[in-house]
């Protein structure tokens, strides 16, 4: 992928990188527990997207909050998580994954002012992002290009309500995990792709050797599927 300008610049809640030419999609990629938008960033250069495909890539940066998860220590985060949750496999923080779901939405709307249709629009991210990401994508009652869910989970009692919206019924979903993940296990991954299969989405779904991070394979895996997503 040759990247275009990173800047901040007119989105000081997101880190930026502008296709070289006029923009026909975007992804919205959100980083995981403690870390902001300049974390991914790297990684996005060595998905060898052509550039011809116009891809707009927005990284938002969580705001800081109290996490249960980390004994009440002020991190980023995009809601809280207890120190069990990973366990019990169920969210707590139920009230802040709501409005963490209107800020996301707030990124969807802000491209398709800017030009960039629904369906040209993927809503992704990396374990805590992940996880919000699903919950956004398949509840979003406009029709997306896809999801992407990245060494990641979904809560067991979070209601999804795909049911209700058709329009994203069957999305494209792209999910990897690492088969040496101690912080989110690969059981975890393989249940999230699972419960989404049942749900009706389409995924492609990749393991690696690896622990709680990114891979090379994985990432020019993910830039084969997004070729196939985006219009």
């Amino acid at each position: 992928m040759a990247v275009g300008k990173t800047h901040s610049e007119g989105h000081p809640d997101a880190v930026v990188i502008e296709p070289r030419g006029k923009a026909r999609a975007s992804v919205i990629l959100l980083h995981g527990l403690g870390a902001d938008g300049h974390d991914l960033a790297p990684a996005m250069s060595h998905t060898g997207i052509d550039p011809q495909l116009g891809l707009r890539w927005i990284l938002p940066h969580a705001a800081e909050r109290a996490v249960g998860f980390a004994g009440g220590q002020r991190m980023r985060a995009w809601f809280d998580i207890a120190a069990d949750d990973l366990r019990r496999a169920e969210a707590t923080d139920l009230d802040g994954l709501k409005s963490a779901d209107t800020l996301v939405r707030g990124f969807v709307e802000r491209e398709i002012e800017r030009g960039v249709p629904s369906n040209n629009i993927v809503i992704g991210g990396f374990s805590q992002g992940g996880a919000l990401a699903t919950y956004v994508a398949l509840r979003h009652e406009k029709p997306l290009a896809g999801a992407i869910a990245l060494s990641t989970y979904l809560a067991r009692n979070v209601t999804l309500e795909v049911q209700s919206m058709s329009a994203n019924r069957g999305l494209p979903v792209f999910a990897a995990h690492g088969t040496l993940d101690r912080v989110v296990p690969v059981s975890r991954g393989r249940e999230l792709r699972d419960r989404l299969q049942q749900l009706g989405c389409s995924v492609e779904y990749h393991e690696y050797p690896m622990d709680h991070t990114v891979c090379l394979e994985e990432l020019q895996a993910l830039g084969r599927w997004l070729t196939t997503v985006i219009r």
